[in-house]
């Protein structure tokens, strides 16, 4: 029995050890077969350079309406978010103090009729010898000093109605109301008008590219608020220094508002077309991303390997991307299969 239990035991063992041996031949022969992946040759186009930029709005002129001299507010007529006409009234001061300037403008102008009759008769009366010089060249004298008395208290009436009934300088939307009515004028403007109409558009842009942007040059401006729908403005100033501390210089975009969609503080994004730059295009799929990092690489055949290269993506067109560096004109880069390859990697290719 025993001799017959130690033979069945070896034929068991050599069973399961035919066995193994197989399945290791089979294992091995997964091992050698090579990842399959598809490929497609790349090559430099003429790609439009965008430049992108975020932007702030502002009005094209501000308006910050007061009096010169302290004074008590009897009316308000507008209030925050009205529109304004040039000329329009937007608030009345008391004007205790005008009737007494009038009174001076009218003594004014009395006395100085007087002086000009006195004058007159001198003349006149020098000219028939009944006078001399002297008397003539003295009336001259206080004719002009009459003259110049009745221009300044017409210019001091002038100025008392100039801060009393408060007229716009400009068309706008009235943006700030700082007083009510019956309080005293102070450091504060009583109101604040915005020209809106135009608007002006702020960027920031790099000094690297100052060169390529100048006045009257379009640009497409596009807001959170409306969408997809874009803007059309014009660049009105590049500023003529660059900041030391972002290397960047400002740009204002003139941008027609009749409509009044756009208001200040509003923010946008600018894009202006600044040339051409001849660069590698690749279909988007070939791209990869590194987890957990913002590199981006692309897996590039050769002579049967790939190589794992790290690249610079530039802007998106349509289902490609610009590449401003990594990958050469001509080079042959993986489409599909990334997930299973490594730097250095033999490769099968398929149609």
């Amino acid at each position: 029995m025993k001799k017959n239990i130690f033979h069945i035991s070896i034929g068991t063992l050599t069973v399961f050890t035919f066995l193994s041996s197989c399945g290791e031949k089979k294992t091995g022969g997964e091992e050698e077969k090579l990842p399959v992946v598809k490929v497609e040759r790349v090559f430099n186009q003429d790609v439009v350079q965008n430049g992108i930029y975020t932007a702030t709005v502002e009005p094209e002129l501000i308006n910050n309406i007061s009096t010169s001299t302290p004074n008590r507010i009897k009316e308000i007529l507008v209030d925050e978010g009205y529109n304004v006409a040039k000329g329009q009234t937007v608030a009345i001061l008391d004007d205790v103090n005008i009737t007494s300037y009038e009174i001076q403008v009218a003594n004014a102008k009395a006395n100085l009729d007087n002086v000009r009759q006195n004058y007159e008769r001198a003349v006149k009366l020098l000219e028939i010898g009944g006078g001399t010089q002297q008397n003539v060249d003295q009336m001259k004298l206080q004719l002009t000093n009459a003259e110049n008395s009745l221009a300044a208290a017409e210019r001091t009436l002038r100025n008392v109605k100039e801060n009393t009934i408060l007229v716009t300088p400009i068309s706008g939307v009235v943006t700030a109301r700082n007083y009510d009515p019956g309080d005293m004028t102070g450091a504060l403007p009583i109101v604040t008008v915005a020209q809106v109409n135009p608007v002006k558009i702020i960027i920031n842009v790099p000094e690297s590219q100052l060169s390529k942007i100048v006045k009257g040059m379009p640009a497409f401006i596009t807001f959170d608020t409306y969408g997809d729908e874009v803007f059309e403005g014009h660049v009105t100033m590049v500023a003529p220094i660059v900041d030391a501390n972002s290397r960047t210089f400002a740009v204002e975009i003139g941008l027609q508002n009749s409509q009044g969609r756009v208001l200040p503080g509003m923010f946008g994004r600018v894009k202006l077309e600044l040339g051409n730059a001849n660069h590698v295009v690749v279909p988007d799929r070939a791209i990869v991303k590194q987890p957990g990092s913002a590199n981006q690489y692309i897996y590039v055949y050769h002579n049967g390997r790939v190589s794992y290269n790290k690249v610079e993506v530039g802007q998106r067109i349509g289902s490609t991307y610009e590449l401003i560096s990594g990958v050469e004109s001509g080079d042959t880069v993986v489409m599909t299969g990334q997930t299973k390859l490594a730097d250095g990697m033999a490769v099968e290719i398929v149609p």
